[in-house]
């Protein structure tokens, strides 16, 4: 039995709303049962000095947690001067999980900024924050084609991520922080949304898995991607 009853197969409850911020491109507020975060998209007519005058677009990432985002108090890391290595790895997996689902040729010589800020965190906020990174990006583009910058949507496929691990030996899906502090293995899994991979990350957190366990987290990992799409395309629409 999971700690919230739900079946091993069975996602957290899912909600995605639009518009959430009024001066954003693009803005979302995603909850994945009591994860939840805030997604904004800036529209920026430049790109970084490496890419400039090649006629690519850019999209990238960044990912903060409020202080009480979590059960204590965390220091912001504006307050030490930097950033945490975490948080580090955390932007440039969005960055690059929502760059997998762009045509920056057709997006042009611009740049999106996805801003991802955990307002409350249990468990997947990496995965919550890609899911609704996206539905932000989604609606910035839409601003774009509207006013007529964009000539072809650069929005090759819809970007989500779920979490699966092995909890008291059973694959589970989408993983709350009682079954994520507790797993023998925990994966994230980034995915386009006609179910192509953008990137895995698995770890043994204090057992090792087999083929067999692998290939059951990538079957759960299918399942939650499709249903996080549905509600991506829903709120979109």
């Amino acid at each position: 039995m999971r700690p919230s009853g739900r079946e091993l197969n069975e996602m957290r409850s899912v909600s995605i709303e639009t518009g959430f911020t009024k001066h954003a491109e693009g803005s979302a507020l995603i909850k994945m049962g009591d994860t939840h975060v805030l997604c904004t998209a800036t529209i920026e007519d430049r790109v970084p000095p490496f890419i400039k005058g090649s006629g690519l677009g850019w999209v990238t990432a960044e990912y903060g947690m409020l202080p009480r985002a979590t059960n204590t108090r965390m220091r912001r890391e504006a307050a030490s001067g930097k950033q945490g290595g975490r948080t580090v790895e955390i932007q440039r997996l969005i960055g690059r999980s929502l760059r997998a689902g762009v045509d920056r040729v057709a997006l042009g010589e611009r740049q999106i900024t996805v801003d991802c800020d955990v307002l409350q965190a249990d468990g997947g906020t990496r995965c919550a924050s890609i899911t609704g990174g996206w539905v932000a990006l989604r609606l910035a583009v839409d601003k774009l084609m509207k006013a007529g910058d964009v000539v072809s949507n650069p929005l090759i496929s819809p970007v989500a991520a779920v979490s699966c691990g092995i909890y008291a030996g059973q694959p589970v899906l989408d993983l709350d922080y009682p079954e994520d502090s507790e797993a023998g293995v925990d994966g994230n899994f980034i995915m386009l949304g006609n179910g192509q991979l953008i990137e895995v990350q698995m770890s043994a957190e204090g057992s090792t898995f087999s083929r067999d366990q692998m290939n059951a987290l990538m079957d759960l990992a299918d399942k939650g991607v499709a249903e996080l799409v549905a509600a991506q395309q829903a709120a979109t629409a």
